[in-house]
């Protein structure tokens, strides 16, 4: 506000300088002291409304007398940015001091603005640069002189953007009449009425006489009630902001913002008019032409067609430059769809209840009890034939039978190390011994051992029961690092997200040299489900085009097998073919939705308030769910198909059967090679005789 005050102090130094040159120009006319006048009641009623922090004076040569002594001792010591433009000065490409003038006057916040040029058509382009490149506060208030010139249609969308105006106009004293004087009409903008062919200003007030005749509020506020005009509403199908439902011949438009315009069009009272830009499932929100216009919904805020923009549009630089965009009603997760890999471990069934760690663990016990049980059993064998010829002694007329007599009972299943580890195994897998092994040892061994089979099978059936009971667990790209390590194509709409991901100083950088930029979303879903590509979007978003393309493939292959098979067979069917869509865990990047405005609209200050009411209260969230809900029920009957058994969780067992069968017919080609080519050669062998045989054969070994 400092450098305000010193901009104020140096223009009266040039006004006291200029004005002397003046005087000869102005000599007799009193028009200049009735601006002064007007115009000082005028500002009084302004600064009256609310709190004021500085006033923005642009006036040139003509005018400059208007400010003078008087009129700063009638404003009380108000800061005032006083800007003097010369009278060739183009305002449409002001020099370097009415630029940096009018920036310090919207920086500092200045309101309202006065705009005193005698040439209607300087003011003309300083109000087109001021709203082009926003250096004019549009919200502010103005009060300016009324010229024809400011009026032509091409400045039409000018005065939908500038609406708390006050036109001045001068009217001479009648000629004949001598206590008539000169009065001022006070004008405004027909807002919120449209501005047809013709603009045709509305009184406001006339000021005669050094006071006001109707005493009206000379800005009040034109937004709070909108007396039920129409407004045009461009909006463009992208769940959940906008969902379009097709109801015979029509389309049925709901979402979250339409909910939003709903109950802003009943608190400001308009009537919203909905419509599709040209060509919408191309063009979308809409990309710059090379005649430097803009497509899609874009170029409809652009071309003044439209009011409000409805379409789930960014809060980003790039939408900020080209609209007006209210205060962020949500946040969205925007990141990638990609493909889930194809790789099958159904073929592991059996194995996937334990990790590597357990089984390794299981393995050792096995080996382990297994020669603990052999050893306990050779010592019980030893000993057994210790007592037996120690009670005999050395008696060498014993029959050769009696050295033959049976093993103490139980004992022979772990006899040889082999019969151990195999009975052992067959306990693990809760079988039965056939008899009780003699020894005290080996029966506590073997009880103790029970438990251990008994807490280790019910851990495996119960992590078998889940595996089979639930989906195939799927390998899937959850992070970006994961993204980039693919190598698969990313994709999405518009140049401005390509860039975006180029323009990055991560890992994401990598991304965007493989971005390639695609119009149709349904297109690119195919694309995911073939392994080669990732798509980029909000998150509502794509799990909608993935629910809706799984349904959309349950129903051709449900026409095509003329319903004779279930939804079951037709995901086994479909998924066979092509792989399924999944959405990263991952956000790219948190991003803010709002509605959009066009450039410089008056409407977004009071459509903020309300809307920030909206978002405390839940409506935003309560409209969210129930836009996703059928998405979302879609999603649950799905998952709860493929929570269904069938045969492909089995494969591990039909495996295990298959490698069991291979290696017993193995066993037996060699049984029957070793029968053949060695038993039958031995020359001990009698086939009338095999018990000799054997009897012999083990005399031997």
């Amino acid at each position: 506000m400092e450098r305000a005050m010193v901009g104020v102090f140096f223009s009266l130094k040039y006004i006291y300088s200029t004005n002397a040159n003046m005087v000869p120009i102005l000599k007799g006319i009193q028009r200049n002291k009735d601006l002064q006048l007007v115009l000082i009641d005028v500002l009084k009623d302004s600064l009256q409304q609310e709190d004021v922090k500085c006033i923005a004076v642009i006036c040139d040569a003509v005018y400059l007398n208007v400010f003078d002594g008087a009129f700063y001792k009638r404003m009380y010591d108000m800061p005032i940015v006083m800007i003097v433009v010369e009278e060739y000065e183009d305002l449409l490409s002001p020099n370097f001091d009415t630029l940096e003038s009018l920036r310090e006057a919207r920086k500092e916040g200045c309101d309202p603005y006065v705009i005193l040029l005698a040439n209607g058509l300087q003011t003309s382009r300083l109000l087109r640069f001021g709203d082009r490149y926003r250096i004019l506060d549009t919200r502010a208030k103005y009060v300016m002189l009324h010229d024809y010139r400011l009026f032509h249609s091409d400045l039409h969308y000018l005065w939908k953007r500038i609406v708390n105006v006050i036109f001045l106009r001068y009217h001479n004293k009648i000629t004949g009449i001598l206590k008539s004087k000169a009065w001022f009409d006070l004008s405004t903008v027909p807002f919120p009425n449209p501005i047809k062919k013709i603009f045709v200003s509305r009184r406001v007030d006339i000021w005669r006489n050094g006071r006001f005749h109707y005493n009206r509020t000379l800005f009040a506020d034109k937004t709070s009630n909108l007396n039920g005009e129409v407004l045009d509403v461009v909006y463009l199908d992208h769940v959940p902001s906008v969902v379009v439902t097709k109801s015979n011949d029509s389309d049925k438009v709901g979402g979250v913002e339409i909910e939003i315009l709903n109950t802003l069009s009943e608190k400001m009272n308009f009537v919203p008019k909905l419509y599709q830009p040209i060509n919408a499932d191309l063009h979308k929100w809409g990309t710059k032409l090379p005649n430097g216009s803009f497509s899609g919904l874009l170029g409809e805020m652009l071309n003044g067609n439209a009011d409000l923009a409805l379409g789930n549009l960014q809060y980003n630089p790039y939408h900020l430059e080209l609209t007006d965009l209210s205060i962020p009603y949500t946040s969205q997760c925007w990141t990638f769809i990609t493909p889930e890999a194809l790789t099958d471990n159904s073929w592991k069934t059996l194995i996937l209840p334990f990790t590597l760690y357990m089984w390794i663990a299981v393995l050792l016990v096995l080996l382990i009890t297994g020669t603990i049980f052999y050893g306990l059993a050779r010592y019980y064998m030893n000993l057994q034939e210790y007592k037996k010829y120690n009670r005999l002694g050395n008696d060498q007329n014993i029959a050769s039978d009696d050295t033959n007599d049976a093993k103490p009972v139980g004992l022979y299943l772990f006899g040889q190390i082999i019969n151990s580890i195999l009975y052992t195994y067959g306990m693990l897998l809760v079988v039965s011994l056939p008899k009780l092994p003699t020894g005290w040892s080996i029966r506590l061994l073997t009880g103790w051992y029970w438990l251990y089979c008994i807490l280790l099978v019910v851990s495996y059936r119960a992590s078998m029961t889940a595996i089979l009971a639930n989906p195939a667990p799927r390998v899937t790209i959850d992070t970006l690092k994961e993204l980039v390590d693919s190598k698969v194509t990313c994709g999405g709409w518009g140049t401005e997200t390509k860039r975006f991901f180029e323009e990055s100083t991560d890992e994401i950088q990598t991304i965007g040299n493989r971005f390639e930029v695609i119009n149709d979303p349904f297109e690119a879903a195919n694309k995911v489900s073939r392994g080669v590509y990732a798509y980029y979007d909000n998150e509502d978003f794509l799990k909608y085009i993935s629910v809706k393309r799984k349904n959309s493939l349950i129903n051709v292959e449900r026409d095509s097998f003329n319903d004779t098979m279930n939804i079951t067979d037709v995901e086994v069917a479909s998924s066979d073919s092509e792989r399924n869509l999944h959405i990263m865990s991952d956000c790219v990047v948190n991003i803010p939705i709002s509605i959009g405005f066009h450039k410089n609209s008056p409407l977004k200050p009071l459509a903020d308030i309300y809307l920030r009411r909206i978002v405390e209260v839940g409506l935003v969230e309560k409209w969210l769910n129930d836009a996703m809900y059928p998405i979302k029920s879609l999603q649950l009957n799905e998952e709860e198909i493929k929570a269904l058994m069938n045969l492909r969780k089995l494969y591990g067992a039909f495996i295990a059967l298959a490698a069991g069968y291979f290696l017993s017919c193995i066993c037996l080609i060699g049984e029957v090679i070793h029968w053949n080519c060695v038993v039958k050669r031995d020359p001990y062998f009698d086939k009338y005789a095999m018990d000799i045989y054997y009897m012999k054969k083990n005399k031997k070994q």
